[in-house]
């Protein structure tokens, strides 16, 4: 293989400490894959411009032999050359170069390392188990804060466990188990070994037991393909993985099927890489194991692990505080967005139609306010469908299928008045009626709200509504009289009508 080789000094990547500003890149140098992905800033919300990844299947034969795969070091050479081009192209600030379970435990690890210096010029941070284990932890943390069970992490060598009370960090470990290191004992002969194998090492972690009645937070490209093939096979009408959730006891019979489907049918399975199909099996009954052993009350599927991790370790502690969902929402609106963004002042407005919302539901009109103007500059015949789309499929964290959908429905309603587009079906597969109802008196609240206001800020807080016995009020000040007119009216009774209310402006003095 011709050697790659960067030689001018300024044309090597800054890595290990965050850097301030500019676009901030992390490569994950896995047991079978090795990913870049590139975010926008170092910042809570940061949000992926690029995600590319490439299976080099660098631990493949470990464990007969204790030394990376010459194939996959070869790929890894060629992936690891074009991820670094792409970086210094995008101008990447900072790049972290992580290396995991199969570079850490092989004896060629070191050589390979010195290699990938060498020649490409940026640092490569070979993680332990336990540092593999806290990333993917706070990975899961930086998108669901308030996770609550055990967070899983399987690479194609190691499994990572970790506990999570109510957002902290609890105990860990790191386990020798993967599709890769494990293929050696694969088979239908060696099967009762392999059980008894990977039950061995899953029963050397006593605190595992805590898991039972909580959720397994389910991370790594091995799980995520099982909840992709689910996905498909089932029907589910949202392809998110990020927070879709299964409960364990329908879960345990889909890992059975995993197990003993055909490669045509495998090889029928939209949605999963086809490299990755001949992992799925493995990675199905190390995780049929870890929920019959641990008993978790469901698995809750994360996009986000170890590179998320690491950058969200980077942060002050005020920003790691800061809301997922919210910042992310901001982030959004402000690139898209007329005017600043003025969310709180929609959150307020809105807030005496929904006497009974909960923190959930407040959380999630909070992000339908801040984002309820980013369609503006598309043409007026498809901004209700496009922002519904781009709602519901964003990679937004924080909020699970059932929130994306309330706001989604809501952002519909805000741009056309109602949620009868045939695109809401599938939001509304994912709520009950009470949400959908909820949905769309929101979605026509910021459609009254924009309508009398142009979407300017300051406006609304002189201009409260007020929800009464068979009426709705809406109370206009002196100064902004003007703005009234024949479509507010308009707006004003749909809202009212959803209500089982009638409309009525007054002035106030």
């Amino acid at each position: 293989m011709q050697e790659k080789r960067i030689d001018d000094p300024a044309a090597r990547l800054s890595s290990g400490t965050m850097g301030i500003g500019g676009h901030v890149g992390v490569i994950d140098i896995g047991s079978n894959s090795i990913r870049l992905v590139v975010y926008d800033r170092p910042e809570r919300g940061f949000l992926p411009l690029f995600n590319e990844k490439a299976l080099c299947g660098l631990g493949k034969g470990l464990t007969e032999t204790n030394r990376l795969s010459e194939d996959g070091v070869n790929a890894a050479f060629d992936s690891l050359a074009r991820f670094a081009a792409v970086a210094r192209g995008m101008e990447v600030a900072t790049l972290h170069v992580l290396a995991t379970a199969a570079v850490r435990d092989a004896e060629n690890g070191a050589a390979f390392v010195a290699e990938v210096e060498g020649r490409l010029g940026f640092d490569v941070r070979v993680l332990s188990g336990a540092e593999e284990a806290r990333l993917s932890a706070l990975g899961v943390l930086c998108a669901m804060p308030q996770a609550d069970g055990v967070a899983g992490d399987l690479g194609g060598g190691s499994m990572e466990l970790v506990d999570l009370r109510v957002g902290s960090i609890g105990q860990q470990t790191t386990l020798p188990l993967g599709p890769l290191r494990l293929s050696a004992l694969d088979g239908p002969a060696n099967r009762k070994k392999l059980v008894a194998h990977i039950d061995r090492h899953l029963a050397s972690v006593p605190w595992l037991s805590g898991l039972k009645g909580r959720p397994l937070y389910a991370v790594g490209g091995g799980w995520r393909s099982i909840a992709k093939a689910h996905m498909d096979m089932t029907g589910y009408p949202l392809h998110i993985l990020h927070e879709y959730r299964l409960q364990t006891p329908a879960l345990l019979d889909f890992l059975d099927r995993l197990q003993q489907i055909g490669k045509s049918e495998m090889k029928a399975i939209n949605g999963v890489s086809k490299r990755r199909l001949e992992t799925i099996p493995m990675a199905a009954l190390l995780m049929r194991r870890l929920l019959t052993l641990a008993e978790p009350s469901c698995v809750v599927f994360s996009a986000y692990g170890l590179r998320e991790g690491c950058l969200f370790d980077l942060l002050p502690d005020e920003a790691k505080s800061l809301d997922p969902l919210i910042e992310s929402a901001r982030k959004f609106a402000a690139a898209a967005g007329r005017f600043p963004p003025h969310g709180e002042e929609l959150l307020d407005w809105t807030t005496p139609l929904f006497p009974e919302d909960t923190p959930l539901r407040r959380r999630l009109r909070h992000a339908a306010c801040i984002l309820s103007d980013t369609a503006w500059a598309e043409h007026p015949d498809y901004r209700a469908e496009n922002v519904f789309w781009k709602v519901l499929r964003a990679p937004i964290p924080g909020f699970d299928h059932a929130g994306r959908a309330f706001v989604a429905l809501a952002l519909m309603a805000r741009y056309v008045g109602n949620i009868d587009l045939p695109a809401a079906d599938i939001a509304k597969k994912l709520l009950d009626k009470e949400q959908t109802s909820q949905a769309l008196v929101l979605g026509l609240a910021l459609r009254l709200a924009h309508t009398f206001t142009g979407g300017a800020p300051g406006i609304l807080r002189e201009t409260p509504l007020r929800p009464g016995l068979g009426k709705l009020g809406f109370a206009i000040a002196k100064p902004h009289a003007a703005l009234s007119g024949d479509v507010v009216k308009r707006r004003l009774d749909s809202l009212a009508a959803a209500l089982g209310q009638t409309g009525e402006i007054t002035l106030l003095p």
